[in-house]
């Protein structure tokens, strides 16, 4: 009879295992960098790892996230989990970005500018990860400075807080029109 209740248990508990993955499933999660760290102790080295993760839903919420741990895997989920806690939403225009932006992060400078249809993400590494997972698919830009991943990622987060939809530019000046 043991095991029949164990049984029991295991099923509810895969129903409500699959009911989850329904709502994980909206959003990507990419890993940017993993970094391996060795601290030489008395036998040896002790390796663990850090994971720079970012995760979005694809329709202009993203969040990044830092997570250490002794194995990769481990390092990569607590990532995610904090990525999670840390979504932000910012203005998208269609496929595009709004308007022409830079932003800056520590030594990494970051210039984005809107394409046309079809052109894709013209990107690399860090800076294309957070606008794929952002759900824009078509932008310019360009890496000046650090190519360290952590400032590539804070300095394109920096630029996307710098944009401003149209509704909103229009409600700023016809807002500071009328009390004048």
């Amino acid at each position: 009879m043991g095991g029949v209740n164990l049984g029991v248990s295991r099923r509810s508990r895969m129903t409500r295992q699959s009911e989850r993955p329904d709502e994980a499933n909206r959003f990507i999660d990419k890993v940017v960098f993993i970094n391996r760290c060795a601290k030489v102790v008395k036998g040896g080295r002790r390796f663990s790892f850090s994971a720079l993760v970012v995760v979005g839903d694809g329709a202009g919420r993203i969040g990044v996230g830092l997570g250490k741990a002794k194995e990769t895997p481990d390092a990569v989920k607590k990532a995610v989990e904090q990525a999670k806690k840390d979504l932000r939403r910012y203005p998208i225009a269609g496929h595009t970005i709004p308007h022409d932006v830079v932003g800056a992060s520590d030594g990494g400078l970051v210039m984005l500018r809107p394409a046309a249809p079809g052109a894709g993400i013209v990107a690399g590494g860090g800076v294309r990860l957070v606008l794929e997972v952002l759900g824009v698919s078509d932008v310019l830009s360009k890496s000046m400075g650090s190519n360290n991943p952590f400032a590539m990622v804070h300095a394109t987060l920096d630029a996307l807080g710098k944009l401003r939809s149209y509704p909103e530019v229009m409600s700023l000046r016809h807002g500071e029109a009328d009390t004048e």
